[in-house]
Formats: C-alpha cells, sequence, structure tokens
C-alpha cells in the first residue's frame, strides 16, 4: 500500500513543479537538501523528495540550482514620485518593479519614505499598483524624508500608530532617520508610536553626536525587536583597542535589539563588518537600503550584499537566513520567508557563481568574493516573475501557426509572394 503522502501527491494536479533543486529554507530545517516542490493557486502544495512530472502541468528543471524562498528586502526608498526631485520620497526612489524580480526579492519594506501626512499617497501609487509585495514603515516625520522636513519637529505618535493600525495589512512598523538636532526626540516619538500600535521602530541614527551616543540608543531607547539599520557604518563603535566587539553590541543583542546590514550608498564599512563576522557576530538581517544612489552604486543590490556577507565568512544558510526568515519574523508577517507546505508560493532560485571578482564597501575598499548568487528565476504568488534563462519558453519550431497572429493582419507584415 502506497503511503498516504505519495496518494496525495497523484491525486493533485499541480500547476507548477520545481524540479532536483537544492533547497535552503531555514525555518524548516532544509539546508542544502534535495528536494521537488509543487505549486498550486500560488501556493506550496508540496515539498518532497520526488514528484512525478505527470503531476503538473509545467515542469521546470531546477538540477544544480540553489532555491530559496523569495528574499524580503528590510530597507528599501520605493516611493517614487516626481514631486519631490532630490528627495527620498521623490526621485531617489525606484520604482519596486524595476529591481526587485530579477534579484530574487519578493517583498520589499519601504523604511520610511512616506510619513503620516503622505503614506496614504505612497500606498495608492505605489504600494497598490506594485507586483512586488511592498510593505512599509512609516517615518515618524509628517512628510517622510522629504529633504530636512525631518528636522521640523511635525511628529506626532498618536497619528502614525492610527494609521498604521488602520493599514495593518501593509504598515509593519515606524521609522525615524537622519535626524541631526542634540536630543532623542525623534526616536522616542517613533517608540512611542511603535508601542501604542504594537509594531517594531527602525532608527536610521543619521548623525552621531557626543550628546547622543550610539550605545544609548541600543540599550536605552529601543526596545527588544525594535531595529537598527547601517549597523556596520563606518562612525559606529565596533571593535576594542584588543581587536574585541564592544560589549555593548553584545548587550544590545541579547536584550532583542536588531541588527540590520542596511548597506546604503554610505552606510556600509569592512572595517566593522570583517571583524565582527570573523568573531561570529552576524548581521540579524541582511538589506539594501535601495534607492537610485546605491544601486548604481557598491551596493547594487540583495544579491550583491549576500555576496558581501559570505566573502567575510558568513555561512550560505546563514545569509539566506538574514535575507528570508529572520525579516520576516522582525516585521510579524511570518506567513513569508519560508518553503513550508500551504505558505505563499514566493521563491527564488540560484546558480552559484565562483569566478574571480572584487566586492567593495561604501568607502572603496575591497575583498575579494567567495562565491555570488545569480537569479535564475523568481515566482510571486507561484507566477513566473523573473526567468533569466528562459526556463519556462516553448522551442519556437514547437509553436503551431504564426505565434497567434490574427487573420488579416498577416498582411501587413509578411510580404507579398513573389
Amino acid at each position: 500500500m502506497l503511503p498516504v503522502l505519495l496518494l496525495a501527491l497523484q491525486a493533485q494536479n499541480f500547476d507548477l513543479v520545481l524540479k532536483g533543486g537544492r533547497v535552503i529554507d531555514p525555518k524548516n530545517n532544509l539546508i542544502s537538501v534535495v528536494r521537488d516542490i509543487a505549486i498550486k493557486d500560488g501556493r506550496i502544495a508540496a515539498v518532497h523528495e520526488s514528484i512525478a512530472d505527470s503531476d503538473a502541468r509545467r515542469v521546470v528543471d531546477a538540477k544544480g540550482l540553489i532555491v530559496t524562498p523569495g528574499l524580503i528586502d528590510l530597507h528599501v526608498h520605493v516611493f517614487h514620485t516626481i514631486n519631490n526631485p532630490g528627495s527620498w520620497a521623490g526621485d531617489l526612489s525606484i520604482p519596486p518593479d524595476t529591481l526587485s524580480f530579477r534579484t530574487g526579492v519578493t517583498t520589499m519594506v519601504d523604511a520610511g519614505s512616506s510619513g503620516w501626512r503622505n503614506f496614504e499617497q505612497f500606498k495608492t501609487t505605489v504600494i497598490d499598483r506594485s507586483k512586488t509585495r511592498v510593505l512599509a514603515l512609516i517615518n515618524i516625520a509628517g512628510h517622510g524624508m522629504v529633504h530636512d522636513l525631518t528636522e521640523q519637529g511635525d511628529f506626532n505618535a498618536k497619528r502614525v500608530a492610527e494609521l498604521a493600525q488602520r493599514h495593518k495589512d501593509v504598515v509593519v512598523g515606524i521609522k525615524s532617520a537622519h535626524y541631526t538636532k542634540p536630543d532623542w526626540t525623534s526616536v522616542d516619538e517613533a517608540v512611542a508610536a511603535g508601542k501604542i500600535a504594537d509594531i517594531p521602530v527602525m532608527v536610521d541614527f543619521g548623525y552621531f553626536l557626543p550628546e547622543r551616543p550610539y550605545w544609548k540608543l541600543l540599550l536605552e531607547h529601543l526596545r527588544p525587536g525594535d531595529i537598527s539599520t547601517h549597523v556596520y557604518r563606518a562612525p559606529v563603535p565596533w571593535i576594542d583597542d584588543n581587536g574585541k566587539i564592544f560589549s555593548y553590541l553584545k548587550q544590545a543583542r541579547d536584550r532583542g535589539v536588531i541588527l540590520d546590514m542596511g548597506h546604503g550608498g554610505g552606510s556600509f564599512a569592512f572595517r566593522n563588518a570583517v571583524p565582527a563576522i570573523a568573531q561570529g557576530f552576524y548581521p540579524d538581517t541582511i538589506s539594501t537600503d535601495l534607492h537610485d544612489g546605491s544601486m548604481n552604486n557598491t551596493m547594487q543590490d540583495m544579491p550583491n550584499c549576500m555576496a558581501k556577507a559570505l566573502a567575510m565568512g558568513m555561512p550560505l544558510e546563514a545569509v539566506i537566513r538574514a535575507s528570508t526568515w529572520k525579516p520576516a519574523q522582525v516585521i510579524k508577517r511570518e506567513d513569508l520567508g519560508h518553503l513550508s507546505t500551504g505558505a505563499i508560493a514566493d521563491i527564488a532560485l540560484w546558480r552559484m557563481d565562483d569566478s574571480p571578482a572584487q566586492l567593495v564597501d561604501s568607502h572603496n575598499a575591497a575583498i575579494p568574493a567567495k562565491g555570488r548568487l545569480r537569479c535564475e528565476m523568481t515566482l510571486r504568488e507561484g507566477r513566473v516573475a523573473w526567468d533569466a534563462s528562459g526556463r519556462m519558453g516553448t522551442d519556437f519550431k514547437k509553436l503551431n501557426g504564426r505565434y497567434g497572429l490574427r487573420k488579416g493582419i498577416d498582411s501587413y507584415i509578411v510580404p507579398p509572394s513573389q
């Protein structure tokens, strides 16, 4: 008698089966094991050692590829609008679909580009129109990241929290960023809003002043579950005179503060990250701080940030965890970031590129690469959103007719008989 699981598999008519890929799914403790993954109606229907081709409408050969959950980029700027030139709530942001799927990213978290005064504009013009899943942190500053408006004191924790609760399907946190004054008002107002709405706060400390040292942010102002982004930024004190990690960083992690890479255009230094990772102190989450300047600079994209973590000695499984399951936990969206049966079928397929290369930080310091992930295919809710090598294509010789041209149109594009 066949096992119940096999009978169940045989009884299903899957939309798509990914065959023979090397699966890395940290939530389910699947670490580099060969599995077939079946998809039906936008969800993962089965993960098994072998699923028959005959059970699927389409089969993708994933042999030799790494299969992971779709990446979750915890820090991006995608409030792309022409209304505010030179602003993150403007043309410094990028349309999310332009870079997401080709880099294996299926979920982007906009990190406070919009504030409580313009979030609903952002939702209408970007979030609701994007194929990429876009979630958001609302900036504690009323207009978000528009030039120096974060300095104007337009903070309203109650309004931010009310907005977050009204749109809890997409709002996953609060943001404090780029505050230059020597007080804690921006951070503390953001934390107050986070407490009301029961969601985490992300802080881009921006400027390091003696009146508000970084260690106080981590140990006295942020709560467990709150996020310090740009954690490897050059001004952050990391290594003491004996080459050891300062104890305040370990204390912060012990109390549950999340340390996020947040690479950005100028916020990542190997001189901090390399010794930290060498001592086994990995970032909790890997993110890009994606905007038009960082994507065209040394940050580039999510796979490039992951390659830097690999090059510094972080194991591949830990890199995938910090780019999928851990950020899902941080934003309290545990429906994402894994390949469990029944989960949303956000999936990325990768090949490992071992060609010689250097990876460069925000200060033009370089280290040799130890492998870079290249995205071969991305699925968003079971649909192929990126197909780098045409695996879903059909040999043109097998196509019938003239590629579906309507009768009567041929005469416009086909030359007359001679």
